[in-house]
């Protein structure tokens, strides 16, 4: 058998096991070790690495399908703008965020020698 016989094999077998769900997962990964325990401890890992025993399933699938070409170049290239975009502000909201945390934890620690130089612990404040 050649690799790519192979791998369409597996893709049928993954999604034949995904639309049943987790429990022809489990199923598979059971049979697995009663047949032969390696098969069974490497399906069991394969499951846990590959997202599929927890809820994210639909969102990997929309993956997939989002990074496939839908045939019409306008569209395919508005997604791509869009989803350019929408990482440019994911990202900029994280920095937004990380500011926002700096500012904060700057403001608790101000406070914090505030307070313990009104109760004579801590150094005079320095002359900026």
């Amino acid at each position: 058998m050649d690799t790519d016989t192979v791998k369409r094999w597996v893709r049928r077998a993954e999604d034949a096991l995904d639309e049943r769900g987790k429990g022809a997962w489990i199923a598979a990964f059971v049979l697995g070790f009663i047949i032969f325990w390696p098969v069974g401890l490497a399906i069991l890992g394969y499951t846990i690495w590959s997202g599929r025993m927890g809820c994210w399933k639909h969102i990997r699938k929309n993956r997939r399908q989002a990074n496939e070409s839908t045939g019409n170049s306008a569209f395919d290239e508005y997604r791509e703008e869009t989803l350019r975009r929408l990482e440019e502000e994911r990202s900029e909201f994280e920095g937004f965020m990380e500011r926002l945390r700096k500012a904060k934890d700057k403001s608790e620690f101000d406070q914090f020698m505030d307070e313990r130089r009104r109760n004579g612990h801590g150094p005079e404040p320095r002359a900026a």
